[in-house]
């Protein structure tokens, strides 16, 4: 039996290839949370007809990129903010915050410690329990919202536990937090998936909220990590003013905001890709629900973490099983607060599901 003491992120197909001998070609990334359907079709029919835009600067504002978003997310174009990917907004806007100590809602995303910790700041970690399904519980959060802490970190539906927060309940996060002085930031990569999706999303919140920046991308739910385009919504006209200031101009090649002007506007593509999580996110969790050596926890993104619950196997021997057939998966024992029982997977086509499905579930039968 192969074994290695790396974990791999999902978008480390080339060590799996070197570790595993597996083509990365041949591997189908259960890890990296991406849009099965690929890229939209009307983006594949319509880009080379933008080739031209790179013999040109881009508009410094990217104003026609940045009125295609407002249209998306139904918010005004004066308040977007595009970057090189969501990760170089995050940054941008920490070095600008410059927190001392940032509360950060985890297990989750390791970036948001880093980037504070590149600042110089401190994180503390408020700890979703298992126990209540890695369901965010207000009245404890509020506990740790001391005054000492200026930055609060979200991740909406968050990675990896697929919980999400209310808007209702964000409200009253918000509010909290205006009290105190802190400010929030909330991670939306993976909002369009849900289902109630607008029962989620905060961005209606920034018109009555200038303590809060959401920040959302391309890479997952547009299939499209290779375009680097990022964007931020904020209502905080200083703070928007500073980060534009900061950002590098021109961080946006010409062909990926044509892209993003095209990509927002494929509806059927947009449609079909909610269908296909919907029933592919209840048909799985119908499948494990019947398992008994698993626990999951219900799902609002288009990923499932599942807690392994047979005492002899671990996340590393359900990843080794799968990679071996082609397949990978998230070992989560990286992430705080988990260890080498949990798992995450994010929904592909049917057909691969039901193909990964039948070797974790041979080995947890």
């Amino acid at each position: 039996m192969i074994r290695h003491t790396d974990h791999f992120h999902g978008s480390d197909l080339e060590t799996i290839e070197q570790v595993y001998g597996i083509r990365k070609e041949d591997i189908i990334s259960f890890a990296a949370n991406v849009n099965p359907l690929g890229i939209s079709p009307k983006l594949k029919a319509t880009l080379a007809e933008r080739i031209d835009s790179i013999m040109s600067y881009p508009d410094r504002e990217y104003t026609s990129l940045r009125k295609h978003i407002a249209a998306y997310v139904h918010a005004d174009a004066a308040n977007i903010i595009v970057g090189n990917g969501s990760t170089e907004l995050i940054s941008l806007f920490i070095q600008i915050k410059h927190p001392k100590k940032a509360l950060i809602v985890g297990p989750t995303y390791s970036e948001y410690e880093r980037e504070v910790s590149l600042g110089g700041g401190c994180t503390l970690y408020y700890r979703l329990e298992e126990e209540n399904d890695f369901i965010l519980d207000i009245a404890g959060l509020e506990k740790e919202l001391t005054k000492e802490v200026d930055l609060l970190v979200i991740c909406n539906p968050n990675n990896p536990t697929s919980t999400a927060i209310t808007r209702a309940n964000m409200r009253k996060i918000l509010d909290l937090c205006k009290q105190k002085g802190i400010f929030v930031m909330v991670d939306e990569t993976y909002v369009e998936f849900a289902e109630e999706e607008k029962k989620i999303t905060s961005i209606p919140l920034t018109e009555y909220y200038n303590n809060i920046i959401i920040l959302r991308g391309i890479s997952k739910f547009f299939a499209a990590p290779g375009l680097r385009l990022g964007y931020a919504i904020c209502e905080n006209e200083d703070l928007l003013k500073e980060i534009n200031q900061r950002k590098n101009p021109w961080t946006i090649n010409s062909l990926a905001a044509a892209a993003g002007e095209i990509m927002f506007t494929d509806e059927q593509y947009i449609k079909d890709t909610r269908a296909l999580i919907a029933t592919e996110r209840s048909r799985i969790c119908s499948i494990l629900s019947a398992c008994k050596n698993v626990k999951i926890y219900p799902p609002t993104a288009n990923f499932i973490l599942v807690k392994i619950e047979k005492e002899e196997v671990t996340s590393m021997d359900l990843f080794e099983a799968a990679i071996r057939k082609g397949f990978m998966i998230r070992d989560c024992s990286t992430f705080p607060f988990l260890d080498n029982k949990y798992i995450r997977f994010c929904f592909m086509m049917p057909q691969q599901n039901t193909a990964l499905l039948e070797v974790l579930l041979e080995i947890l039968k």
